[in-house]
């Protein structure tokens, strides 16, 4: 909402000296959001005035129209009393008009210094400007005419009102009664203390049956609807200056009297209405839920297939206007036109006025649906005063009468939903115990007393009455009757914000919150950490994500229909329409993270995440529907939960590029399939688990590049995540570096699986004992596979055991390879003997060899 300051001003007598800085300042300050305080007319200074045209003549020999025009300027050119001489291109103006003459020594929004120059064979003393030279819009059509009746010589800078402030307001969905002057003058009045000219403040008649007739069908969907009836209007009537300026300076395009009026009637009291052009209306107007696949043409020239949930407006015709977003094309203003031989102008003469009160929820679903935001959508979405319908109704008849001349009919229609105001108790102490400071009851009820609630109870009427001192003894709760204007108001805690804003957030003490001894992190959390810093230490940066999915990424992985991370759960309201389910996988995110940083010229990437999945059964069921007014009971909770899918935490880290950089001391290395099995090593080391590796075909991994880590979870050889290079089709899908390596686990089941504890490494007093060997065994076996039959025959002196190296050659024979290990034994109570480092070592290699069908290489 842009707000003039000059407008502003017109409800709320603000100090001379106030700036529109220092009213943002104090609207800041009461919780409304100012975003910019923009300097109309900066930088501009005269003379520039109004000028009557006297004499043209036009130029020829040049490429386009040039005028050369004798102005009558008054007082104010280079020669005062003579006519000035200026230069125009422009030919939407003649002799006699009045335009805004810019003369020498003025200087234009922009810098932009006039002074007299020779061109096109002739002295220009000046310029005549456009809308969009004296920074008025982005009008650049032609000439701005002015009507006859200002005097010649009048100052324009203050005719045009160009110098002004204008704030930028950005309205939060739950103040839709800021998209008001009306709203935003209270708002300002509240800030600083002073009185409030409402400007709802109407004498309005009473409905009578002599009005236009009105048909209400649906209710709830309407439960106001206002019509009035001008008619003999002057088509020929122009929007004057003052009210074209306004509407220009709030954001909108002027475009004639009746419209012009109710945009502005809209922006000043923030009911959105709809001016009919009443020759255009076949019979009664109606309000009800359009038929499906019923049709209209909006304003805008679009035609539109109605939805049977779209509210419509209707004549006996159909369809003429979408409620509360856009009217229809059969209906609307009349351009005006005049005879080119009679000159008789013709256009609209007779209007029916429309204010209504339209359902916000009915309104936005309609305007979601078709695609169309629009002012009075965007108002009626947020919550517009039901009660200002009539108000609203009367100023824009007050208003065509007084611009255009025309004529109110006795007759008013009003139809009305009975309906009550709405009423609150709230304890006087309430807004102290959210805020932790001690307001006093006195002080609630005046807060609450500006916002423009009634409040009752003894110490209500003792403020409401400016009494001093101490208030005499009332109830402890009090009751609120919250003012129409404000539907967002519906619980204590709402009242509670209104005081707590109004005293002031910068008012509130910073307090840290107290723990209860002995409470610190669950293991959960404690692992969570420990993982975090493990895996930043060995390197990897961690990247967080948005947790929605789409199909496209689960068919750029390769995933078979069948695939259970394919079942995602679907968002009601997503984001975005290409993302609109739950994670299943980390990697969709996490990936999109690495290409994004590749995009922007990063090449060495090492990411990790850790955050939920969301893995549906689709047993879930019905979440119930929650109490407000009260903590929910333990079933309820426990209801609750059995409605969640089931969320396992995960974790999942991402390589790209080098692994090792180049430089003098060598080559460097670019990571691969093992550092993404090491980084899962490096989680489960940190939950004191042990993994088992093993080869697996799983997209979107490499099937001769994957590995599926297994874990003994509650006694059960349990399946806990994969790692290795990705699929080279799932790179090029999803436009990622060669050779990109992932890992993911499951870090509940490995926290499970684990013992919890991080055991410090031991150090011996003892000295090792090294022994080497190398089996040759087919290519087929796993190397886990040989280790894990090394470790079972080594028996309890095994400390540490370590692949070096890996061979194959022609001396192998075709389909083996050697695998050459580093065993290093050690006791803890003695120092070994060479005999007793040999016959582990020996039982070592005959538990390979029984398992595997290793032979002792060289043997």
């Amino acid at each position: 909402m842009r707000a003039p300051l000059s407008w502003l001003r017109e409800y709320v007598d603000l100090p001379a000296a106030e700036s529109g800085r220092d009213v943002a300042d104090r609207l800041i300050a009461a919780g409304l959001e100012v975003e910019t305080v923009e300097q109309t007319g900066a930088g501009l200074k005269g003379p520039l005035v109004v000028g009557k045209v006297l004499a043209i003549e036009e130029l020829t020999g040049f490429k386009k129209p040039i005028r050369y025009c004798q102005l009558d300027v008054g007082t104010a050119g280079t020669r005062p009393g003579e006519p000035q001489n200026v230069i125009c291109g422009a030919t939407n103006f003649a002799v006699g008009d009045k335009v805004v003459v810019v003369l020498p020594g003025a200087v234009l929004p922009g810098g932009f210094e006039v002074g007299a120059r020779k061109t096109y064979g002739h002295v220009s003393e000046g310029m005549i400007c456009s809308e969009r030279e004296l920074g008025m819009g982005e009008d650049h059509d032609g000439i701005m005419v002015l009507p006859p009746e200002y005097e010649v010589g009048t100052d324009a800078i203050e005719l045009l009102e160009l110098v002004d402030e204008v704030l930028d307001i950005a309205v939060t969905p739950d103040r839709g009664y800021c998209l008001s002057m009306r709203g935003l003058a209270r708002e300002t009045a509240t800030a600083y203390g002073l009185p409030l000219r409402d400007p709802a403040l109407l004498d309005v008649p009473s409905p009578n049956s002599y009005g236009y007739i009105v048909k209400v069908a649906d209710p709830i969907g309407c439960d106001r609807f206002t019509a009035r009836t001008v008619t003999g209007l002057r088509p020929e009537a122009h929007s004057p200056i003052w009210l074209r300026r306004r509407l220009q300076k709030a954001g909108m395009r002027p475009v004639s009297l009746p419209v012009d009026i109710t945009n502005y009637v809209m922006l000043e009291l923030g009911q959105p209405l709809h001016a009919y052009d009443r020759s255009r209306i076949d019979g009664p107007i109606g309000v009800r839920r359009a038929e499906q696949g019923e049709k209209l043409t909006t304003l805008d020239g679009s035609d539109r297939v109605l939805d049977a949930e779209d509210l419509v407006i209707t004549d006996n015709r159909g369809p003429i206007g979408m409620a509360g977003v856009m009217g229809g094309a059969n209906t609307e203003i009349a351009d005006v036109t005049a005879d080119p031989q009679s000159g008789e102008v013709t256009g609209t003469t007779d209007v029916v006025i429309e204010a209504a009160h339209f359902s916000s929820v009915s309104v936005a679903r309609t305007a979601r649906r078709h695609k169309l935001s629009s002012e009075a959508s965007r108002r009626f979405e947020r919550g517009v005063d039901p009660e200002a319908t009539a108000a609203a109704a009367q100023r824009t008849v007050d208003l065509l009468v007084l611009l255009a001349g025309g004529t109110p009919e006795a007759g008013v229609t009003e139809i009305r939903t009975p309906s009550g105001p709405h009423t609150i108790r709230i304890p006087a102490d309430h807004p102290d115990k959210v805020a932790g400071v001690t307001y006093g009851r006195e002080t609630v009820a005046r807060r609450l007393q500006q916002v423009g609630c009634d409040v009752y109870g003894d110490v209500a009427r003792s403020a409401s009455m400016g009494g001093g001192g101490r208030a005499a003894a009332g109830p402890d709760e009090l009751t609120v009757t919250v003012p129409s204007w404000r539907p967002d108001l519906t619980d204590p805690n709402d009242l509670a914000e209104e005081v707590i804003r109004l005293e002031g957030y910068e008012n509130l003490p910073s307090t840290l919150p107290r723990p209860l001894p002995g409470r610190g992190l669950t293991e959960r959390q404690r692992l969570h950490r420990r993982v975090g810093r493990a895996l930043a230490g060995a390197g990897h940066v961690e990247a967080l994500s948005y947790p929605f999915v789409g199909d496209a990424v689960f068919d750029a992985f390769g995933l078979d229909s069948g695939d259970a991370r394919r079942r995602t759960l679907q968002l009601v309201n997503p984001l975005s329409d290409e993302e609109p389910g739950l994670r299943t996988t980390l990697l969709p995110g996490l990936l999109s993270a690495l290409r994004r940083n590749v995009g922007r010229g990063s090449q060495d990437l090492a990411l990790f995440e850790t955050g939920l999945v969301f893995l549906p059964t689709g047993n879930e069921k019905t979440p119930p529907r929650l109490p407000v007014d009260g903590r929910p009971t333990a079933d309820q909770l426990a209801s609750l939960d059995e409605a969640l899918p089931a969320q396992p935490r995960h974790i999942a880290a991402v390589l790209a590029g080098a692994r090792e950089q180049a430089g003098w001391w060598g080559s460097g290395r670019q990571a691969e399939w093992a550092d993404a099995i090491e980084a899962a090593r490096t989680v489960a080391r940190e939950a004191g688990a042990e993994l088992a590796v093993e080869s697996a075909r799983f997209a979107p991994w490499h099937p001769g590049r994957c590995a599926a880590f297994y874990a003994d979870v509650d006694g059960t050889r349990t399946l806990v995540g994969h790692a290795g290079e990705l699929h080279p089709r799932a790179l090029k899908a999803l436009g990622l570096p060669e050779r990109t390596c992932a890992m993911e686990l499951d870090l509940d089941l490995v926290e499970r699986a684990g013992t919890g504890r991080v055991r410090a490494p031991h150090v011996s007093t003892f000295p090792v004992a090294t022994q080497d060997v190398a089996l040759v065994v087919d290519a087929s076996v796993p190397a886990a596979t040989v280790e894990s039959a090394l470790r079972a025959g080594a028996g309890e002196l095994l400390e540490s055991l370590r692949l070096f190296d890996v061979f194959t050659g022609e001396q192998l024979g075709a389909g083996r390879k050697s695998l050459a290990y580093a065993l290093r034994f050690r006791a803890s109570d003695r120092t070994l003997k060479a005999e007793e480092a040999s016959a582990a070592r020996d039982a070592a290699v005959a538990s390979a060899v029984e398992r595997t069908g290793a032979v002792l290489r060289g043997a």
